[in-house]
């Protein structure tokens, strides 16, 4: 299966996109997860629900949210563009933002779960022995949740991968600038014999999802593994 240079320039493009979106997501996302498995204050059921919201929403209403807000003309936009000299509409870093913002609840809800699932007396013995409690974080909260990092973070890279709706809402799908996987595979399969390329497309998706799952299996074991012999 031979790719011509503007398919792999698409390949290229999508797997940059959904590891910004993944990488991008990480902090917020365990600050988050962390604030809904350990912490108890006003408002943590609308922040749930605020999460959790692009899951149900139709991917066209976040992707014009995302225009009204991060556009050119939006209030985040414009200050994004002014202090950092970062435009989101209809730049590749736009659909970074899309993908970030729709695997986002997916990676708060794994690492939520490895939270939850931590044996709380393991981080109140290192608290005795004296280590403060950024230093019980590092040490010993996080390599214990790392299974659950890892199962998030690829949750978000795939959904990242295959994210349409808000992307195309918010950042269209022009060439070599914004143009995924998925928008190449329905622009083709619009195309009166457009059939076989979108198939090559198709199958490369396959293939990164396949590669993506395996990878993160295998580092998931070896997390565990590493766990059990703390």
């Amino acid at each position: 299966m031979m790719l011509s240079a503007a398919e792999w320039a698409i390949v290229a493009l999508s797997l940059r996109i959904a590891l910004v979106a993944t990488l991008l997501s990480l902090p917020f996302a365990i600050w988050i997860a962390w604030l809904l498995a350990r912490r108890e204050f006003f408002g943590k059921s609308m922040l749930n629900i605020i999460v959790h919201l692009p899951l149900v929403l139709p991917p066209v209403v976040t992707g014009y949210a995302l225009l009204l807000l991060f556009g050119n003309q939006g209030p985040l936009g414009a200050l994004f563009e002014t202090f950092f000299g970062i435009t989101f509409a209809f730049r590749w870093t736009g659909a970074a933002l899309a993908a970030a913002i729709m695997g986002f609840p997916l990676i708060v809800r794994a690492i939520r779960l490895g939270f939850e699932a931590v044996d709380q007396g393991l981080e109140k013995a290192a608290a005795t022995l004296g280590a403060s409690r950024n230093a019980v974080f590092v040490r010993v909260t996080l390599p214990l949740i790392t299974p659950a990092l890892l199962t998030g973070a690829v949750l978000g890279f795939a959904k990242a991968m295959g994210e349409f709706g808000a992307t195309i809402t918010f950042v269209a799908s022009i060439p070599g600038e914004s143009e995924t996987l998925p928008s190449a595979i329905y622009t083709l399969l619009q195309v009166p014999g457009g059939e076989a390329n979108a198939l090559r497309l198709i199958a490369i998706s396959v293939v990164v999802s396949v590669l993506a799952l395996a990878i993160s299996e295998w580092l998931a074991r070896r997390a565990i593994k590493r766990v059990a012999g703390l």
